[in-house]
């Protein structure tokens, strides 16, 4: 925009003015971003932070009703009780984008697709970093994930938590906390296996696939890790169930493509 006195560019000084609940929620977020705030310190009494901020008690229980959604505060019930500022770091992180993600599948917000597509890109670097940041110890976890996984029957219901804790370790070695946050919560949202049509034959096919991802990290090919974890996720993608339909499954408490009890298992391998 330009002065028409001047025809000069028009210097902009103004800012949008918050309303008293965002104006409360602003501050106190700098606070606790800023580190002004500790991790695990109480706020003052609502009372006294109303006084404080000049707002109703109404104003102020809206701004920390949102900060914590926002998952920088808690409440904690009870006579010692009151409003406590949460741990920001990249496992709080975690729990804020689950908790975000599942109510916006739940309104219908995003599809369900979308966040199972974006996971799936999002596995592929954290395999080539896994190869090359792993430690032993991680190494050791993934075998024995794996070596679970191959003696577990397609029926297990330990199965599901077995895949999302094979797919988080190796986000986990990747030594990026970002990525391991959003791939373990991604992965948690979507649970994959709950929608894969599971037979006896793509169970052991899935297990040798994830034997195959961890000895490329154990040699610490990213290469190598790469190839093999495209290819896992190719494979998955084939059988999904529901997988030429345009949306989600129609709720996230409905798990289709549960396999028929059976006695067969992974060990044959």
């Amino acid at each position: 925009m330009s002065d028409p006195q001047t025809s000069r560019p028009m210097r902009t000084i103004g800012q949008k003015v918050l309303r008293p609940r965002e104006q409360v929620e602003d501050r106190i977020r700098q606070m606790v971003l800023s580190g002004e705030l500790n991790s695990g310190e109480m706020l003052p009494p609502e009372t006294a932070l109303a006084k404080q901020f000049n707002v109703s008690r109404t104003t102020l229980r809206e701004a920390l009703r949102s900060l914590t959604t926002q998952g920088l505060i808690h409440k904690v019930p009870g006579a010692r009780g009151g409003n406590f500022v949460s741990s920001v770091d990249h496992h709080s992180l975690g729990t804020v984008v689950i908790e975000s993600l599942h109510n916006l599948l739940e309104l219908g917000s995003i599809a369900f697709s979308e966040v199972a597509e974006i996971r799936q890109y999002l596995e592929v670097p954290a395999a080539r970093l896994a190869a090359t940041n792993r430690t032993a110890k991680e190494l050791e976890q993934l075998h024995e994930v794996v070596e679970q996984q191959k003696s577990a029957s397609v029926e297990d219901p330990d199965i599901p938590k077995l895949d999302e804790k094979f797919h988080s370790l190796i986000a986990q070695a990747s030594r990026n906390r970002v990525l391991a946050s959003f791939v373990a919560a991604l992965h948690h949202e979507t649970e994959p296996v709950h929608y894969l049509d599971l037979s006896p034959e793509v169970g052991r096919a899935t297990v040798r696939q994830h034997k195959a991802i961890v000895d490329a990290i154990g040699a610490k090919d990213p290469d190598a890790a790469e190839a093999a974890i495209v290819e896992h996720l190719s494979y998955l993608r084939v059988h999904l169930a529901g997988l030429n339909e345009p949306d989600r499954p129609p709720s996230l408490d409905t798990k289709p493509g549960q396999p028929e009890p059976s006695s067969s298992s992974a060990e044959s391998l």
